[in-house]
């Protein structure tokens, strides 16, 4: 593989995790507008099933694609650089600013939900933390949005600790290994074995679909079913040279094979699957339909974005850039001003379109008069990258 075309690789799943932390603007937004019961603890007086839809939709591919990115430019380090620096970069990249951002976060983020839960008792501002309802099955402190670089650094650390315990394993049963993942992901039945453990995973989920509790000690569910996808990517970049041209050929076909089984997800939530008391069959078969659609868009966003998003965007590289800082403080946008708009004209359509320019708004400035260039960018990105492949490579692909 010719330098060139690897840094167009690189440019193309750079601009991908750009789209994808923006995603999570909008999912968070519709988070505040969903009919359906909500594992958050606030919600608007106005409510859209389109809310309910974009959750369910982007939820099946986002985060999937964001820890096979992970996986890839996490494997990509340790080849370039050594387990060693990979664990110091982790460190630096994800256990300091979590460090440093938790406690802020959540004291101003339960500052916001307990307004928001004023809003909801009495409709009018005011400050109330006993009125925040309790989420049966959830922490009372909860590792919030930041769940997502909680894990990435644990598997970070379990990698690690493979590649060191490697060394006893022989060498014909890690190749063995290694290229069953490859047929897997090569092959179109091979998705669906893939999914086999993930329907399994989301049988203990509402819908079968697996959403954080958000707890320091990770739930054995979630733990599989991110690290399901986290490990494809590391296979993923081993197998680079095979895997990644497929994507981009098939991009198509793995997005049309998709919208059926979506379809037919679909069809069995409205059919009564979307109730607490579906019965674990049921759980089970909406789980396999919902992640057989989470690999086969997974692959087809890699391919479309090789296909057609392959190189450098000065708009994409920003947006890359300031995805650390975006995933960081977004969701105080997306609480703060859906308290703001509550007692607004607008429906819940409209009060969702003006949550995400609005918290899209206030992320990008901030970002561009506070962070870029500055103290804070240097401790979450090491500067503003100046080629995609840098970003790439020390970015860990943030986002919640």
């Amino acid at each position: 593989m010719n330098t060139a075309n690897t840094d167009q690789r690189l440019h193309s799943l750079d601009n991908l995790r750009a789209i994808m932390m923006w995603l999570g603007i909008v999912v968070h937004v519709s988070v505040n507008y969903m009919i359906n019961p909500s594992p958050t603890p606030w919600r608007d007086s106005q409510t859209s099933v389109l809310a309910d839809l974009l959750i369910v939709f982007i939820h099946a591919f986002r985060m999937p694609v964001f820890f096979i990115l992970a996986g890839f430019f996490v494997a990509m380090l340790v080849a370039k650089r050594g387990m060693a620096a990979m664990l110091r970069q982790r460190v630096r990249k994800l256990v300091w600013p979590f460090m440093v951002f938790w406690p802020l976060l959540l004291i101003f983020m339960s500052l916001l939900v307990a307004v928001y839960a004023h809003l909801n008792a009495f409709g009018t501002m005011g400050v109330d933390f006993e009125l925040i309802p309790k989420v049966p099955g959830r922490p009372q402190v909860s590792l919030l949005h930041l769940w997502f670089i909680y894990y990435l650094f644990l598997y970070c650390l379990v990698y690690a600790l493979l590649l060191r315990w490697s060394v006893f394993i022989p060498l014909a049963l890690q190749h063995g290994f290694a290229n069953t993942w490859k047929i897997l992901c090569t092959n179109w039945w091979g998705i669906f074995l893939l999914t086999l453990p993930l329907a399994l995973a989301g049988s203990f989920y509402r819908n079968g679909m697996v959403t954080p509790l958000g707890s320091f000690m990770p739930h054995p569910a979630e733990f599989i079913h991110s690290g399901m996808f986290f490990s494809c990517g590391i296979f993923l970049y081993r197998f680079q040279a095979d895997l990644l041209p497929r994507f981009e050929r098939r991009c198509w076909s793995y997005l049309c094979a998709g919208l059926p089984v979506f379809v037919v997800f679909l069809a069995l939530v409205k059919s009564g699957g979307n109730t607490e008391s579906a019965n674990p069959g049921m759980q089970t078969i909406m789980a396999y339909l919902y992640n057989s659609v989470s690999w086969l868009w997974s692959f087809a966003l890699i391919g479309l974005f090789l296909r057609y998003l392959l190189g450098k965007s000065r708009l994409l590289s920003y947006l890359a850039d300031s995805s650390y800082w975006v995933y960081l403080v977004h969701m105080l946008g997306t609480i703060g001003f859906g308290i703001l708009l509550y007692h607004s004209p607008f429906g819940a359509v409209g009060r969702m379109m003006c949550n995400i320019v609005l918290t899209s708004l206030f992320c990008l400035l901030s970002y561009h008069l506070l962070v870029r260039r500055g103290l804070i960018e240097r401790f979450l990105n090491g500067g503003a990258s100046k080629k995609a492949v840098d970003a790439g490579s020390v970015n860990p692909g943030i986002s919640c």
